[in-house]
């Protein structure tokens, strides 16, 4: 029996290289059969050779686990250095590690995807399997807000999941100018707008804390239990393994007990800014 070392990356060839927004690009890594099976909401530890590594939720197809895509901003040393890196280029892959986003368990009722910015990448492998199992599910509504027009990711498929007929889908930005013909506002607004049932929604949020902190209120508002709503928590993981500490969350090891928690998990703390 072959013994997997978690603290070994494996080395892989990016085999796709595609600019999204002026900071952010998506890499596709190709992988043999029979790929690399990971969940809806699962991360993993991406490595630039001599730089360091960085934790990166899965944003492709759980159906295509011979395609490995990672949506990145480069923030930083290391996606700074990932950014640079073009096709034929190798990366260290850890993984995938985490918890999954809960779409089995929304089957038979209405999925509500809200994202923010970047937010919308750990989230897409979610919209790809409810489409891809569109009759298990009810009303699909998906609620997306970006900085500016520019910086929406996945325009074209945002663009091709709206006309549909069966998916509703409401883009927001912070700002725009007289050319944008669609909506300036903020995310949490949207959720009073669109048509729920809250006894039959299963919400899942991931963006940055302080969208999913006022979204979780108006989830509550529309009368959604905090157990019919999850988050994703973009923590500092520097191990994945629950040993270094970087990303505790009180009690919580994201990288162990999440990335994806049901919010009435972590409600009581989620308005304290020094946890």
């Amino acid at each position: 029996m072959t013994i997997v070392n978690p603290w070994i990356p494996r080395p892989l060839r990016i085999a796709e290289h595609v600019r999204e927004t002026a900071d952010t690009f998506t890499l596709r890594l190709d992988l043999d059969a029979p790929g690399l099976a990971f969940a809806p909401g699962q991360f993993n530890m991406v490595y630039a050779f001599g730089v360091g590594e960085v934790a990166i939720s899965i944003s492709g197809d759980p159906a295509k686990p011979q395609m490995l895509v990672h949506t990145i901003r480069a923030v930083g040393t290391v996606t700074r250095a990932i950014a640079r890196l073009e096709v034929g280029a190798a990366l260290g892959i850890r993984g995938p590690y985490g918890s999954a986003w809960p779409v089995d368990h929304a089957a038979g009722g209405d999925v509500l995807v809200v994202a923010g910015g970047l937010g919308l990448a750990p989230l897409r492998p979610v919209v790809y399997q409810v489409l891809a199992r569109r009759e298990q599910f009810g009303r699909v509504t998906i609620l997306y807000g970006a900085r500016s027009p520019m910086d929406r990711l996945f325009a074209r498929e945002l663009d091709e999941w709206s006309h549909r007929g069966d998916v509703e889908v409401v883009v927001t930005v912070d700002h725009a100018g007289t050319d944008w013909r669609g909506r300036v506002g903020v995310v949490p607004a949207l959720i009073a707008e669109v048509q729920l049932d809250p006894l039959k929604t299963l919400a899942m949020l991931c963006g940055p804390e302080v969208m999913m902190r006022f979204c979780a209120r108006a989830l509550a508002e529309r009368g959604i239990a905090d157990d019919h709503i999850f988050v994703s928590l973009e923590r500092n993981m520097k191990c994945a393994l629950g040993l270094c500490g970087h990303c505790q969350y009180r009690e919580t090891f994201v990288c162990k007990d999440g990335p994806v928690v049901p919010f009435e998990r972590i409600a009581s703390i989620f308005e304290l800014r020094e946890i």
